[in-house]
């Protein structure tokens, strides 16, 4: 990273004071930072969360929406705005634009759940569902703002946005003056970039960390290019921080003020869910949670002692992703193992593999006879004591059977727990991807349809993980003079996909 003084001090000190006279708390309010105790207690640390839940809109998001509405003159409020998002820059606009008397329209994805499209007009802005992805939404929006000479209110590359969210950081220095570490989500950059220019001119030893989900790591991906670049796709499970490309306007102040940048993934994000539910019976969006997770990869290599703060910026969370968050939080936290285990074909053998466990609870065991030989199984067992129980418990069964740990296999976790049948009987030339795609109404159809019928499917398990996201694993007969062609189909269908053909829980079980 680069010190703040590589930056032009006048830029710096204008962010300062933009800032420091940022009007958000006309509409916003004063958050509070609370204090989790069980968890500084388990990782020998002070851990604290500014709590952005609290905002009217449920998000940080109205700090910079409202800061760049009450700063335009009034030719341009009397024009309107216009704004793309599926969630809190929506809401953090439209509230923004009923305090000040402004007309709103919000473009949002066809995929939005209608909760948050009824939110928003609650609100009193108009709606328009265009577009499947934010990206189309986005365009929209600037192709109506143009037609109608409204102004467009981006939701994070603007100046006045970045003060505004800005204002978080003011807050924290004034409730926990001697803080440590600073943990804060990172989608465009908006909120790290306007707490980091912010914190790092009026307390430079303290230290401030950009988090962000592992497949939607722009701001990694730019500091490795020097400049702003897209991602080739994004993950759409923190679909608040879901952007393929760091803000113009972000990237030199978070090159020059932030301090470090880490990854987590959606495991221990599902992890960090449950951390913020536990301490304050608040349900975090994914994006929400995102700089807890950090802060917990954070203490696990820490020396101690520290006072940690991490922002828990929005708590608009689809009721359906729970199902999700649930499944996977306990693997998060090294609570449950998922292992494939090949035992003997024959009676008895259930009960002895039990008894090899010693009596640990099983959370799952799926089997389907495959020969008169051997059965492989898959199955979940619950954990107390983390790696270490893990590790013996390896060590145990490995004695007595063939066994492979698919604990951190996303193949196994996401689809092959749900759908263990044994192999095909008819030698094929398959090959086999997992696919992400935006989730609507008649979405899967319309998927099965792109795909084409050109190669026969000989796999096919899809689930719905939350309203937004599609995901489906599918098998194809693809002979070797065909393999070139096939390729170039799948790239043209522009979903994103993963090829899992070599993923030994695919070979074992299907």
């Amino acid at each position: 990273m680069q010190t703040a003084s590589r930056l032009k001090t006048d830029t710096g000190m204008d962010f300062l004071r933009r800032v420091l006279l940022a009007p958000v708390y006309d509409v916003a309010r004063e958050t509070d930072l609370d204090y989790l105790a069980r968890l500084s207690k388990e990782h020998n640390n002070q851990i604290y969360l500014k709590r952005e839940d609290q905002q009217p809109v449920h998000s940080f998001k109205l700090r910079g929406a409202y800061n760049r509405l009450a700063n335009l003159n009034e030719n341009r409020k009397a024009r309107g705005v216009v704004a793309a998002s599926a969630g809190n820059h929506a809401q953090g606009v439209a509230l923004s634009a009923k305090q000040l008397g402004i007309q709103a329209t919000i473009v949002m994805p066809i995929t939005t759940p209608e909760i948050k499209a009824q939110s928003v007009k609650r609100l009193g802005a108009q709606v328009k569902l265009i577009g499947k992805s934010f990206n189309e939404a986005n365009s929209a929006a600037i192709d109506l703002a143009k037609m109608n000479n409204a102004v467009f209110i981006p939701p994070f590359d603007d100046k006045d946005v970045i003060a505004g969210q800005g204002t978080v950081g003011k807050e924290l220095l004034q409730q926990l003056p001697d803080a440590d570490v600073i943990f804060v989500p990172v989608g465009g950059g908006g909120l790290l970039a306007g707490i980091a220019v912010y914190l790092k001119q009026l307390k430079p030893t303290l230290k401030i960390v950009g988090v962000e989900a592992d497949d939607s790591a722009c701001l990694t991906a730019a500091l490795a290019a020097g400049k702003p670049v897209d991602l080739p796709q994004v993950g759409l499970f923190a679909d608040g921080v879901a952007v393929k490309r760091i803000g113009e306007e972000t990237f030199p102040l978070i090159r020059a003020f932030c301090d470090q940048v880490m990854t987590v993934s959606n495991d221990e994000i599902c992890g960090a869910i449950k951390e913020i539910f536990e301490h304050t019976r608040v349900i975090a969006e994914p994006a929400g949670a995102l700089s807890l997770a950090g802060c917990i990869r954070y203490s696990q290599s820490s020396e101690g002692n520290q006072k940690l703060v991490s922002i828990l910026s929005g708590a608009n969370m689809n009721f359906h992703t729970l199902r999700y968050v649930s499944e996977r939080c306990e693997i998060a936290e090294k609570k449950e193992a998922v292992l494939s285990v090949t035992i003997p074909e024959q009676k008895g053998s259930f009960k002895r593999f039990c008894q090899t466990i010693g009596g640990k609870v099983i959370t799952e065991f799926n089997y389907r006879y495959n020969d008169s030989q051997q059965a492989n199984i898959f199955v979940g067992v619950k954990l107390t004591h983390g790696d270490q129980e893990l590790n013996a418990l390896k060590s145990d069964l490995e004695k007595h059977y063939a066994m492979e740990d698919f604990t951190e296999n996303e193949l196994a976790k996401l689809h092959i727990r749900y759908m263990v049948g044994g192999h095909s009987p008819v030698q094929l030339s398959e090959r086999v991807f997992r696919f992400e795609f935006p989730e609507y109404p008649g979405a899967l159809e319309q998927f099965l349809e792109t795909l084409g019928e050109e190669w026969n499917i000989t796999l096919f398990h899809y689930r719905n993980h939350g309203s937004a996201i599609g995901q489906v694993l599918a098998g194809f007969d693809v002979p070797e003079s065909e393999q070139m062609d096939f390729f170039r189909h799948l790239k043209a269908l522009g979903y994103n996909f993963k090829e899992e053909t070599n993923n030994p829980a695919f070979k074992q079980f299907l």
